[in-house]
This record gives structure tokens, C-alpha cells and sequence, in this order.
């Protein structure tokens, strides 16, 4: 039975070594001990397959043995993914417009990913820490303040990488600095001054591009290094070959036209997380705004008009105000062309005092400027930061100052409604003068805030921690140790959270009073007024008592008769209070002109 096994096992492996000859005709029966020779014969290659899969190879190695075969050969897939590759190629070499929408689409995946990757490291910081356990609240606020710390400076670098609209977002978040934790205003501050510049020939095809007209045939002198650069456009100097005047001419960035939608969009996105992640930190209301406004920003006909506007509007008010508005020549979406008029940054107190000029009376022409619009006109600049105004030396006095305060960038402007106007004004009169219960009842109309609320709001909206907020006690100049307590207040257990809830309930032109009012009252503290910030309030009360005044009239006509004993007295209680804000700001006002003819007369410093 051995011996029949055998056999067969002998039979079985000379027919599969024939079957493995197919291109040798030899004689192999020597190699396998058998003295006879074999005649080959050609085996179908489909028979020696099947044959070959029999014999203890698996199904599986067929397959993939198949696979290999089929990847050695060309298909028709093949052929036509190199056909594709060949002509993007060639596209990018030949052809500008493909080459340029290939470099396009290559930076807006670049621009998804830096802010993707950006967020997805903020949320994983703030994640951790709030959801980690501290021995004490001490621990709980280092840690935070850590990562604030860590996440402005990721979102720096995100914003930095961008460019563009995202540094015009950097600039709004360092402008509320007593709306949004230190680390993260601080941080911020350097791109006021850090800005890409655009090149001169990119430049020049966009002016070609929307004008018709040939860049060497508009200007007689253009000056390639900008006077300044700011997040959406820079300005140049140069003058007009048509005139000869000298001119300021602002160029928008050529590359926000391309990206901006997809920037304003990824913005709100970015927002619209933070909500759904963290939804006790609301910041929708800043992806919001952006939305609304950098549209209009981004039209420069709209700011030739905001100019025209204000211009206008402020020529009965000079001898109040010094204010200069540039005059517009032309006015297109990307390009202004401006009347050109240099000055001196506003802090720059060098320049104030080597001219004479009074800083005490710059800081009264500032408060006219903006409470005017604020309470009287309504139409308000909300981005008066040290880049949009300067100062400069008359040498001949005009409309009683020996100055002008010059007012760029007209392209951010609210306008506020009539009842707002005048509930924030009742709000200030009652802060003033001491009234926490009438701030409390005014604060809730214009700002929609509650009770709880309502300290944060008052800070926020003097500036002063809350005691000196809370008691009026407005004209002393802030302290160190004051802006220190400031500092610690923000980082105090559940601040963070109500001051979000703040954020998210205000208005958001109220916000935007709330951030010009910030950034005025940096302005005014940089010139260090020497007489201090009673003036400055005084001023402010004034014209709130005007935008009262002019209320209560119209109140009282709507109430009562004309001539009637109870309008009588309406009338009568009502140019009393004004009057007498009025005659305060009369004295002061005879006092500071006193001070300031010693002053020139180098009797006092």
C-alpha cells in the first residue's frame, strides 16, 4: 500500500514538472534521475495557470499576482491621468491667467489651513484648562492667564500669516482693552504698526486696471515708498500731472478682492465654533460686524462720502474744533485720491511743544470733535486710533488756534439713532453726577444690560475700576495702582464669563461707541494734559446737557400746553439745568484762557 502511495506521489510530480517546461526542450529526466527522455509539448498557458493555483497556492496570491500583472501594463486610466498632468503643466508654464488661478487656489487652501489648525490649538488650550481641577481659584487664574497668553500669541501668528482683513481683526480685538482680557489686547497692540505692504508693480496693474488710464500719464511724481500702510490699503505721496498738485493717494491691497469673502466666511466660522464649543464665551457679535463692515470699508466711495460728510457738517465748528478734513479728487472702490496734508502723530509731544502749541487745547478740540458727533450730529468716526489723526503747526493762527487736527480713514462710520443718543447722554449727566440709580435705569435703555451686568458695563464705559465708576469720581487721573486693580478685576473668578455675556448682549453700535470712546481716551491720555481731565469731562457734560435739553423740550410740548402753567415750568426747569452745566464749562473755560496767556508768554509751563 506504501509502494501504491508512492507511485502515485511520483506520477503526480512528473506531470507537474512537465507542465512547469513549457519553454525548455531538454532532456530534464537526467536531473530527475530517470533514465528515459521526455518530448515536450507546448501546454495553453490558461491550463498551466490553473494548473499552477491547484497545487497549495491560495486564491488570494492569484489575485494579487494579477494585480501586479495589471499595474505593469498601461490603461486607459493611466494614459489619461498623464494626458491631464501634461496639460496642467503646460498650463502653468504657458499661461498666466491658469498659472495665477493655480498659485490663487494653492493660497486659499494654505489660508483654510492656518486658521483650521490655528483654531483647533486655542480650543484644545482653553479646553484643558477649563476643564482641569485646581487646589485653589489662585492656581485656576494663573493657569488661565497662561493661556491667554499662548492663545494670542497662536492667533498672532495666524493673523500675521494672513494678513489682510485678519490684521484688521487683530487691530479691532487690541483697541478693547477694557473689554477683552490683557493678554489678548496686549498682544494684539503691534499690528496698529506691523502691516504688509503690497509692491509697487502690483500696484500699478491694479491702478492701470481700474482707472483706464496709464500709471506714468496720472502722476508727474509718484513716491514707491508709502507714507503709510494700513490692513486693507497704503497711502502714497505724489503729484498729479494734470495740476500739479500734491496729492495722498490710497491704494487698496490688490489680493483682498481675491480673499476677502473667503476670510470674512472663515471668520465666522471661526466664531460660530467658539460658540457651539464654549457657549458661555459668545464672540459671534465679532464675526458679525466684520461681516457688516468690511464690505463697506472696502469701497472707498463710501469713505469719500463719509468725508464729504463730516467736512461739511463740522465747517460751522472749527473755532471749536481745528478739525481738517482732506479734500477727495478722486474716488473709486480701490483707489482715493486725497488732497495731501502731513502732520505730527498726535503723542508726538515733542513736535506739540516745539510748535507752542497748547495740550490742554488739543485735548479740548478732540472732546468737542467727538462728543459732537456722538450727541449732536450722530454720525460718528469709530476708528480714531494714532494712525488715522495727526496734528499740525499753523504758522499763522486760524479760527483762534495755531493748529489743525487732522482726521483720515473716514471709512468706518455709524450713525446713531436719536433715542440712543439721548438715553447715553442722560446715562453720562447721571454718572456725573453721582446717580447710580439713574445710571442703572439709562444704562439698561441704551445697552440693554441687567443688574448684574451693569458694573462691568460702567468700567468699561469710563474706563475706572469700579469704585471710581460707581462713585463719578471721573477727573482724577488714573493710577498705577488703579490700572493694576483693573487687570486683577478681569482675571477675577466668573469676570471672563460675564464679561462675554456683556459682549453678546449690547448692541453692537454700542460697541462701537464703547471702542471709540476707548481709543479717545487714549489719545487724550498720551498728550499728558497738563490741567487734567476735569475739562474734558466738563466739555462731554455740556453736550449732553444740550441733547437732554432739546429732549425735555420736546417732551414737554408733546405733554403739555403751550403757555400752560406745567409747560411753564417744564421750560423753566429745563434751561436751569442746562444753563447751569453751561456757565460751569464758561468759568473753567475763562480760567483756561488766562493759563494759556501765561503760558505763551513763557510765564508758566
Amino acid at each position: 500500500m506504501l509502494g501504491s502511495s508512492f507511485s502515485k506521489a511520483l506520477s503526480s510530480f512528473r506531470s507537474t514538472t512537465v507542465s512547469r517546461s513549457i519553454h525548455y526542450k531538454r532532456d530534464i529526466g537526467l536531473k530527475l534521475g530517470l533514465q528515459r527522455r521526455i518530448v515536450l509539448k507546448p501546454v495553453n498557458r490558461i491550463d498551466f495557470t490553473e494548473r499552477y493555483y491547484t497545487l497549495g497556492h491560495s486564491q488570494s496570491d492569484k489575485k494579487n499576482d494579477e494585480k501586479k500583472q495589471n499595474a505593469k501594463s498601461p490603461t486607459f486610466g493611466h494614459y489619461v491621468g498623464g494626458g491631464l498632468a501634461l496639460l496642467f503643466v503646460g498650463g502653468v508654464i504657458v499661461s498666466p491667467n491658469f498659472r495665477r488661478g493655480t498659485i490663487d487656489t494653492l493660497v486659499i487652501f494654505e489660508r483654510v489651513g492656518v486658521v483650521t489648525i490655528a483654531m483647533a490649538r486655542c480650543f484644545g488650550l482653553y479646553l484643558w484648562v477649563l476643564n482641569k481641577k485646581y487646589e485653589s481659584n489662585k492656581q485656576y487664574m494663573e493657569e488661565l492667564s497662561k493661556t491667554h497668553q499662548r492663545a494670542a500669541d497662536i492667533t498672532l501668528n495666524a493673523l500675521r500669516k494672513n494678513g489682510g482683513i485678519y490684521i484688521k481683526l487683530g487691530q479691532h480685538i487690541s483697541a478693547m482693552t477694557y473689554l477683552l482680557p490683557y493678554e489678548w489686547t496686549e498682544t494684539m497692540v503691534c499690528l496698529q504698526s506691523e502691516c504688509p505692504e503690497s509692491t509697487i508693480e502690483e500696484l500699478k496693474e491694479m491702478f492701470e486696471q481700474d482707472t483706464g488710464k496709464k500709471f506714468d500719464d496720472y502722476f508727474q511724481t509718484f513716491d514707491n515708498k508709502p507714507i503709510g500702510v494700513a490692513s486693507l490699503a497704503q497711502v502714497h505721496k505724489a503729484v498729479l500731472r494734470e495740476n500739479g498738485n500734491e496729492v495722498a493717494v490710497k491704494l487698496q491691497h490688490p489680493s483682498l478682492s481675491k480673499f476677502v469673502p473667503l476670510d470674512v466666511a472663515l471668520t465666522k466660522f471661526v466664531f460660530d465654533m467658539m460658540y457651539k464649543v464654549f457657549p458661555d464665551y459668545p464672540l459671534t457679535w465679532l464675526g458679525e460686524e466684520m461681516q457688516e463692515s468690511i464690505f463697506v470699508e472696502l469701497n472707498f466711495r463710501y469713505e469719500a462720502a463719509n468725508a464729504q460728510k463730516t467736512k461739511d457738517y463740522f465747517k460751522d465748528y472749527l473755532k471749536l474744533t481745528a478739525l481738517r478734513v482732506p479734500d477727495v479728487y478722486t474716488a473709486l472702490p480701490r483707489i482715493l485720491v486725497m488732497e495731501y496734508i502731513g502732520g505730527a502723530r498726535l503723542d508726538d509731544l515733542k513736535y506739540i511743544d516745539g510748535h507752542k502749541i497748547s495740550r490742554s487745547e488739543v485735548c479740548g478740540c478732540l472732546a468737542h470733535i467727538f462728543n459732537n458727533m456722538i450727541f449732536q450730529s450722530g454720525f460718528v468716526h469709530c476708528d480714531p486710533h494714532h494712525g488715522n489723526i495727526a496734528i499740525r503747526a499753523l504758522q499763522k493762527s486760524k479760527n483762534g488756534h495755531n493748529f489743525e487736527i487732522i482726521l483720515y480713514d473716514h471709512g468706518l462710520y455709524r450713525t446713531i439713532p436719536n433715542q440712543m443718543k439721548v438715553d447715553y447722554a442722560r446715562f453720562w449727566l447721571a454718572l456725573i453726577d453721582k446717580q447710580p440709580a439713574e445710571m442703572k435705569i439709562y444704562g439698561k435703555k441704551f445697552a440693554k444690560i441687567d443688574d448684574k451686568q451693569f458694573p462691568i458695563f460702567a468700567a468699561a464705559i469710563t474706563g475706572r475700576d469700579f469704585d471710581h465708576a460707581l462713585s463719578g469720581d471721573l477727573e482724577a487721573k488714573r493710577s498705577q495702582a488703579e490700572i493694576d486693580k483693573m487687570k486683577e478685576a478681569m482675571m477675577a473668578d466668573g469676570m471672563v464669563l460675564n464679561l462675554m455675556s456683556l459682549l453678546a448682549t449690547v448692541p453692537r453700535i454700542v460697541l462701537l461707541i464703547l471702542k471709540t470712546n476707548d481709543l479717545v481716551r487714549h489719545l487724550d491720555e498720551s498728550l499728558h494734559n497738563p490741567l487734567g481731565q476735569e475739562r474734558t469731562f466738563l466739555i462731554m457734560a455740556n453736550y449732553c446737557a444740550r441733547t437732554v435739553y432739546k429732549d425735555d423740550l420736546a417732551n414737554n410740548s408733546r405733554l403739555h400746553s403751550r403757555w400752560s402753567f406745567l409747560w411753564l415750568c417744564g421750560v423753566f426747569g429745563s434751561v436751569q439745568e442746562y444753563y447751569g452745566r453751561n456757565l460751569k464749562l464758561y468759568l473753567f473755560d475763562v480760567m483756561f484762557y488766562f493759563i494759556n496767556l501765561l503760558r505763551k508768554a513763557d510765564l508758566i509751563k
